[in-house]
């Protein structure tokens, strides 16, 4: 399935519970990150994780959605972020709620995009092979019975 989409209940559910946990383990990556890493190797990293963890929660949300549709969303999500950082709403809202600064940014830097970028194909990259190795083909279905010898 190159396109990579969940067409059964147990496909969505198990997707759904994978994209949990990869949000999860995201989310904890990156607040290590947050607090141990200064500098622009930091910031390159906690944007990363943040565009990986952005893509795992729309996987989540819709998990018969196909891949591709989702990387475009969660592309999309992070470039609106980073647009809005422009407005100065999200600088003005983390001088209120300092979290927000963590969800929301502060100051446009146009790296963040390309960083995004590569983000989110990695993670469809890792979704995809996820997927693959997970689909259940037709001739190894339980209950599927073995091709017949030539012999």
């Amino acid at each position: 399935m190159a396109t990579g989409s969940a067409s059964s209940p147990r496909a969505s559910r198990r997707r759904r519970i994978g994209s949990v946990i990869a949000a999860a383990v995201v989310v904890c990556a990156g607040l290590l990150v947050h607090g141990l890493a200064d500098g622009p190797a930091g910031d390159i990293a906690g944007d990363a994780l943040y565009a990986v963890m952005i893509y795992a929660l729309i996987a989540c949300a819709l998990p018969r959605a196909r891949s591709i549709a989702i990387a475009a969303a969660a592309t999309l999500v992070c470039a609106a972020v980073e647009f809005t950082q422009l407005t100065g709403i999200p600088l003005a809202l983390a001088e209120v709620l300092p979290p927000a600064r963590l969800v929301l940014g502060a100051g446009f830097d146009p790296r963040d995009l390309v960083v995004y970028f590569c983000a989110v194909m990695a993670a469809l990259a890792i979704d995809l092979a996820a997927r693959s190795v997970l689909e259940v083909r037709p001739d190894k279905a339980e209950g599927a019975l073995p091709e017949e010898s030539a012999f």
